[in-house]
């Protein structure tokens, strides 16, 4: 069976055969100009592609009857077109973040790194978020004969300031943007988003720079800039963990994905990420028990593929 998952930025390919997923081939989107092509290449260096006979595709999009427009690139990925073009009897398209959610439950320890908060209660709901070109989500509720997993788009929904600076900050950004959804400030292009409304803040004229860069400015001190955006940013990913745990319900904890944060563990973990996650006002004590963990796996999605095929019989 195929595994995939495809994000806006990188591409990733794995087989599963004998009830184990094998080794997982990353590429980057850039480099190929479709989703087939993409697809051709890792087949073509594999020499069992043609006894693969099913397929589960994560992508990084809205799904509707078998197809997506994936949202942060050009890729168009379509279960009919690959049934017909490749042989496969079965092709299974989900969210990308809805395959990190069947992994909720099968993470080990040491693919996390706990954020504070207490034990999660046996049961209760589990949901993950995570920054990387865009901003995902999605839920895990357990229940009596195993677990229900909701895809969501809450990472297109819109971000609210919790400070005055943040607010001018959202008020620039809507200037350039109409709606300011949490992804314009809480993902690759978000974070560069806020380097540049805050240099103009500052009346600073700086270059532009990209996520990475920022990254690495902002953890080393370098510039005063790009620290204060990714404070920025750790913050305002408290404040939207903190609302997706209260709409939730989610005391089985919340889990952190998305490629921008395990490049900087510590910082988060040092940042004012957990104290705005609790801060709900009357609803703090709520919030304090619920633990937080970042996931450390990269390719934590194909656990969530490896467990959605066992329970779903697909193959």
């Amino acid at each position: 069976m195929l595994l995939a998952d495809i994000g806006g930025t990188n591409a990733r390919f794995a087989l599963l055969a004998g009830g184990s997923v094998g080794r997982v081939t990353h590429m980057a989107v850039r480099d190929h100009g479709s989703f087939r092509e993409a697809l051709d290449t890792y087949l073509g260096s594999l020499p069992e592609a043609g006894t693969i006979s099913a397929a589960i595709l994560a992508a990084a999009g809205v799904i509707g009857n078998g197809h997506c427009a994936l949202t942060n690139n050009s890729w168009v990925i379509d279960a009919e077109e690959l049934r017909a073009v490749y042989g496969f009897t079965n092709v299974r398209l989900l969210n990308d973040f809805e395959a990190v959610a069947w992994a909720l439950s099968c993470l080990p320890a040491e693919k996390l790194l706990p954020l504070g908060g207490g034990l999660p209660i046996a049961g209760a709901p589990l949901a993950a978020l995570g920054p990387g070109t865009g901003l995902g989500m999605a839920a895990c509720i357990p229940h009596a004969t195993g677990r229900l997993v909701l895809s969501s788009e809450g990472g297109h929904s819109t971000m609210a300031g919790s400070s005055s600076r943040e607010d001018a900050v959202i008020a620039l950004l809507r200037q350039r943007l109409g709606h300011v959804s949490a992804e314009h400030v809480l993902s690759g292009g978000g974070l560069e988003n806020l380097h540049q409304a805050l240099a103009t803040l500052d009346d600073l004229a700086l270059p532009g720079r990209r996520a990475a860069e920022i990254t690495r400015a902002g953890i080393e001190g370098t510039c005063p800039t790009s620290r204060a955006a990714i404070d920025m940013f750790c913050a305002m990913l408290g404040t939207v963990a903190g609302n997706l745990a209260l709409t939730l319900g989610a005391k089985g904890g919340i889990f952190i994905a998305g490629g921008i944060l395990r490049h900087m563990p510590e910082y988060l973990a040092r940042s004012q990420f957990r104290a705005r996650f609790e801060d709900k006002g009357r609803l703090r004590e709520y919030l304090e028990p619920i633990p937080v963990w970042l996931i450390l796996d990269d390719d934590a999605a194909f656990v969530g593929l490896h467990a959605l095929a066992e329970v779903e019989g697909i193959g």
